[in-house]
């Protein structure tokens, strides 16, 4: 039976290999030297136009806020999907339950690379794989801005998941396949700089395809059906085309 000792052995070391191999490229990949040092000091005017254009009270206000209580980052709300219920955490400027302590670069690296100030994968119900198509001085703005909003003490709920969505890790496989800063839509040389505003806008902060978009058995937009509407990702019913 030495062969078979052989077969087994075999077996063993290409399973630990292949351990290493996706351990090593399911790695936390945070932003470059180039990328941070197109930070710079944002413009908390600017900051607040894209702050409306991401809608980012929608997840992130008290459930049932109205008015000028929406701009209370503290998370809380519950998104019911097929991976699990996700809760949006708390954004506010509160230092210990909120990202008050971040640093600029700490909240690019989360827009940008979906990875939080402690090196974690964050779970791509936050849409980033929309937002690493946004500018670094974008991002700067919308920092700025955010900082003029008011602290919210509170943490919001942990995530309810099952497993194996409860191994953040593999999440660095996922942003092998959909993680990417370019453009969805291609266009050709000398179209206008509307145009390409308008591309920007839609398939960066405004994330429109997270939405708008089908998604994969892995909870990956289609791009090859961008927008071409979906059953809504959380809740029931369909998103439009």
């Amino acid at each position: 039976m030495a062969w078979l000792r052989k077969l087994v052995g075999a077996v063993i070391v290409l399973g630990g290999a292949g351990a290493v191999a996706g351990w090593v490229l399911s790695a936390p990949v945070r932003l470059d030297a180039g990328t941070t040092a197109q930070l710079g000091p944002g413009d908390a005017v600017k900051g607040k136009r894209i702050f409306y254009a991401g809608g980012c009270t929608s997840c992130h206000a008290k459930p049932g806020a109205q008015g000028d209580a929406r701009l209370e980052l503290a998370g809380g709300l519950e998104l019911k999907t097929p991976f699990g219920t996700f809760v949006p955490p708390n954004i506010s400027q509160d230092r210990k339950d909120g990202i008050g302590a971040w640093s600029e670069e700490d909240f690019a690296n989360a827009m940008l690379k979906g990875v939080s100030p402690s090196g974690e994968h964050f779970y791509p119900a936050f849409p980033y794989a929309s937002y690493a198509r946004m500018k670094p001085a974008d991002i700067a703005d919308l920092y700025a801005f955010m900082k003029t909003l008011p602290a919210v003490a509170g943490k919001a709920p942990d995530h309810k998941l099952s497993f194996p969505f409860t191994i953040r890790r593999g999440i660095g496989l996922w942003k092998l396949l959909y993680l990417s800063p370019d453009p969805v839509i291609a266009l050709p040389g000398g179209t206008p700089d509307k145009v390409l505003a308008g591309r920007y806008l839609v398939e960066g902060p405004g994330h429109c395809g997270e939405c708008h978009t089908p998604r994969d058995f892995a909870g990956g937009v289609k791009k090859s059906e961008w927008l071409a509407g979906a059953v809504a990702a959380e809740g029931s019913g369909v998103v439009p085309n």
